[in-house]
């Protein structure tokens, strides 16, 4: 196995974000925060886990012990009860898309294999499609499409006071030409933290 094989590989580019914390981890100053990553934090700078999240996991491992979960693979679209609620937390358990069965869900890991695999289903089945992503964004959510042949281009999102522009970004939607592919982010809107909630 030669190394030459390889050798026209060309590495990514660094992602701007993470360099952050590469920076903050060579930092020797004991006055340093690190901003980088939208991450819990204890005073001491480690990362942080919610009571909630450790009292799930703890479900889990009893139900896994108990017999009552197991670790079998998943269906393709991934564990159907956590899809239907999924679903019915981000458009209202009466929502007439999920009424009127108008709606596909599947299950992926991270935001980042979501967009992949969005990405790809996209590019099979509606290629040539425009996909908009919010300004700003994640850093690598333009890449990831444009990977897939897909192009991309922006709808607005924040106004100048780092609120939600709400009119600018309405006003982009109904221009967006019919087809077109929004990525929303419906929670912790990522680089911003500013969410379209009321």
């Amino acid at each position: 196995f030669a190394m030459s094989r390889w050798s026209s590989v060309e590495q990514a580019p660094p992602d701007p974000i993470l360099g952050v914390s590469v920076a903050f981890n060579a930092d020797t100053s004991d006055k340093k925060i690190n901003l980088g990553i939208g991450a819990y934090r204890d005073e001491s700078g480690k990362p942080w886990v919610l009571s909630c999240v450790k009292a799930a996991e703890k479900m889990i491992c009893e139900d896994l012990n108990a017999g009552k979960i197991n670790k079998e693979y998943l269906p393709v679209q991934g564990y159907q009860p956590f899809l239907d609620v999924t679903s019915s937390v981000i458009l209202g358990k009466e929502s007439p898309i999920i009424k009127e069965k108008k709606l596909a869900v599947v299950q992926t890991l991270s935001g980042t294999g979501a967009l992949r695999v969005a990405a790809e289903f996209l590019a099979t089945y509606n290629p040539g499609v425009k996909v908009y992503c919010s300004d700003p964004t994640w850093g690598n959510h333009h890449a990831i499409f444009k990977k897939a042949g897909l192009s991309t281009t922006t709808y607005r999102y924040l106004n100048k006071t780092m609120g939600l522009d709400i009119d600018g970004m309405l006003e982009d939607l109904e221009k967006a030409d019919d087809g077109s592919v929004f990525v929303l982010h419906t929670v912790a809107h990522n680089p911003s933290g500013v969410d379209p909630t009321p």
